[in-house]
Parts: structure tokens; C-alpha cells; sequence
């Protein structure tokens, strides 16, 4: 399934794509359970498919294979015009939101791609570089993102999302897929004066609205392999990162293992499995962002996350 959070007037709400539409899938299940007769069918439906995103993965794989049915039973309807309001939605006509919007933590991995690690001027790493980004970074879509008003060096970072769908601690290597509920596409925009004045990165990766995530989570079993897949990044259409997540230097299993022996991992974590080459901040001279600019992140299999950086003009 290809999974998102759209918003319903002030409510967001658990959707998957269906073609060039959209499908609440709780919703769906609703009136599917009422036309069988089920007299409490709005408190059945949300047991069996929440109808926010995070609950929906805590629900575990019940609720992913019950969404499947539900998706399937709603392509087969012969009419969609036969469908109640409220089911089923144009694509262009809902506000599509990060699909995980406040992630209980965002982990992110500094240098994971060795072109990266060298335009950086670093070592290659023996053991992967960890960080925290804060869950008030993350905005969906189409979202805005602030230039800050202390500094101008506002930079990009194409990234591969790995959204964790079960709880674990001491994960085996092994067994890692098991914990993961898809993939998503993320901008660990950055703002590299804060980030290179101290040697810990929090203060230049944490400023508001530089973790843009989406559009869509591709659940795992449609992505088989999350280490073939071409990563993109353009600002104002200029390709700037161009390279395949198979560059990884520590690959999606390894990362979600050695991580979950730092910490316990819980649905809806989030893991940016760092960046490949081109970054601005690596060019000569520097070529950061500015208001105005569109900045896009493409992922082979997932789809393309585009956001616009705009004057801060928060009080």
C-alpha cells in the first residue's frame, strides 16, 4: 500500500492511494460494516483500522492487512459515484500532510554515502553517525520552510526514510525488516553555520520546519529492496544529488539493528538513512538555498517531495 495523512477540515485522517485518488480507509470501513448490518460499526472500524496513521501502525500488522482488504474492496466497487460522501477523494483536492506527523523520535545517520563523506572532508566512518532531529522539524508536502532569520546557510539533504512499525530492542540484523513498516522520502534541510559552530549537530539539523517527510509510506512489501533505488534532489529544477541508495555505507538492516541497541524503537520512529553527494554546502563556493526557492527530493518507488523556502515570519 501506498499510505499518507491527509486533513479533513482541523482532522487528519489515515488515507492510501487508489490511482489519482485518495481513500480514507477507516471511513471505508465504516460504511462497509454498516451495509452488513454491524449496529456498532464507527467503534469496530476504529479497533480494526484507526483512522490516524500512528495508531494504525501501534495496530500492528491486523490493521495493515485490514487496510489491504478494505483498499482491495474499494477498487472492485463497480461505481465509485455509488460510494457515500467522505470515502473516497480527488487526489488534487485534499491537503496532504507528513505521513508520520509527529514522530515519537527522528533518527538520523551523518555520512552514509562515501561521495557525501568525502565532499565533507571526513574519515569514513567505522560505525555509523547518529543524530536527533526534533519532531517539531517535520512538515508534510508542499509545506513552507522558513528561512531562519539568523542565518542564510540554509542546505539540503536528499534522504531515505525508514518508518519503524514495531516495537523492538536488541534487534537482530536479520530480523530487522520485521520491525519496519515502510519507506518514506525526507529533506534533512540544514543549517550548516549552527550545525559546524559545535561538534554536536542538534542545533543546526532542529530549527522549525527543516524536516519536510513524505509524501506518501510505501509499505515494506511493496519495496522489497530499499537498496536499489535512484535518490534525487533539485533546487528550482537544477539536479544537485543524483545517486542510488546501493551506496550506502551501512545498509537499512544494520542501521535499524545497531540503533535498537541504543534505544528501544516504537512505531512510527523514524530513521533518515543520510545523504549521497552534491550537497550546497560542499560546492565551491557554497550554494545554499534562498527564499523562493523550490527544493525537490525524488525516490525511485515512493514518488517526489517538493517544498517551497519562504521568509521566517514567526513571532
Amino acid at each position: 500500500m501506498r499510505l499518507l495523512t491527509f486533513r479533513v477540515g482541523s482532522e487528519m485522517r489515515l488515507g492510501a492511494e487508489l490511482g489519482d485518488k485518495v481513500v480514507d480507509l477507516n471511513a471505508a470501513l465504516v460504511w462497509m460494516l454498516e451495509q452488513s448490518g454491524e449496529l456498532v460499526a464507527n467503534r469496530l472500524a476504529q479497533a480494526l483500522l484507526p483512522s490516524d496513521m500512528l495508531s494504525f501502525l501501534q495496530a500492528g500488522l491486523r490493521a495493515r492487512q485490514e487496510g489491504q482488504r478494505v483498499l482491495e474492496y474499494i477498487a472492485a466497487v463497480g461505481s465509485h459515484s455509488d460510494l457515500p460522501a467522505g470515502i473516497l477523494f480527488e487526489r488534487s483536492n485534499v491537503q496532504e500532510c507528513a505521513p508520520i506527523p509527529r514522530p515519537g523520535k527522528v533518527i538520523c545517520v551523518g555520512v552514509n554515502y562515501r561521495n557525501h563523506v568525502m565532499e565533507m572532508k571526513r574519515e569514513i566512518p567505522t560505525i555509523p553517525v547518529i543524530f536527533a532531529k526534533l519532531a517539531n522539524t517535520i512538515v508534510g508536502p508542499e509545506a513552507a520552510v522558513p528561512m531562519p532569520r539568523v542565518s542564510t546557510d540554509l542546505d539540503y539533504e536528499a534522504e531515505l526514510a525508514v518508518v519503524i512499525g514495531r516495537k523492538g530492542r536488541y534487534i537482530k540484523e536479520s530480523e530487522a525488516y520485521d520491525y519496519v513498516a515502510g519507506y518514506t522520502a525526507f529533506n534533512d534541510i540544514s543549517v550548516r553555520d549552527w550545525q559546524r559552530r559545535t561538534p554536536q549537530w542538534l542545533q543546526g539539523k532542529s530549527f522549525d520546519k527543516t524536516g519536510p517527510l513524505g509524501p506518501v509510506l510505501v509499505t515494506v512489501d511493496e519495496i522489497p529492496n530499499p537498496h536499489q533505488l535512484g535518490i534525487r534532489s533539485y533546487v528550482n529544477g537544477e539536479l544537485r544529488q543524483n545517486d542510488n541508495t546501493d551506496k550506502m555505507i551501512f545498509n537499512v538492516p544494520f542501521l535499524v539493528s545497531f540503533i535498537s541497541q541504543v534505544m528501544t524503537l516504537e512505531p512510527g520512529d523514524v530513521i533518515a538513512t543520510g545523504t549521497p553527494g552534491g550537497v550546497g554546502f560542499a560546492m565551491d563556493p557554497p550554494r545554499f538555498m534562498k527564499v523562493g526557492d523550490t527544493v525537490r527530493v525524488e525516490i525511485d518507488q515512493i514518488g517526489y517531495l517538493e517544498n517551497y523556502i519562504v521568509a521566517d515570519e514567526s513571532v
